[in-house]
């Protein structure tokens, strides 16, 4: 949660994405590696249906480690969303609904961001295709 504060609260202090992107994402990162280690091959299941994704979790460490995943990636979501809307000169307080659904509901998230961000620079969409972020 402190790592959302910073994105939303300090987007111009110069350490906060330094604190957000090479402190707790790559914390997060080991954290997911250190479960998926200790949990592969504990686990019924895998990735070919629904149910099998279910048996997956049902081991609760193997939980911890997909929570961890979707946190890991929504901050590095939010991470780039801040930093994609300021070289671009998107206003932050259109930002913060963005992020906050980043947090909350992460691909949606992403989705309001991506409105928010043809809507305030519509010259950006065409430059996303000719030179990817």
């Amino acid at each position: 949660m402190l790592n959302w504060l910073l994105l939303i609260f300090a987007f111009r202090w110069k350490y906060a994405r330094r604190i957000v992107f090479s402190g707790t994402i790559l914390l997060l990162a080991a954290l997911y590696t250190l479960l998926i280690v200790s949990t592969f091959g504990n686990s019924q299941g895998g990735f070919g249906s629904l149910e099998q994704v279910s048996n997956l979790f049902d081991n609760r460490w193997a939980l911890l480690a997909g929570w961890v995943h979707y946190l890991a990636f929504d901050l590095l979501v939010g991470c780039w969303i801040s930093a994609d809307a300021r070289r671009n000169g998107i206003p932050h307080l259109a930002v913060v609904p963005c992020l906050f659904f980043t947090f909350m509901l992460g691909p949606f998230g992403y989705l309001l961001y991506r409105a928010v961000r043809l809507f305030t620079r519509p010259s950006v969409f065409i430059d996303i295709y000719e030179n990817p972020a």
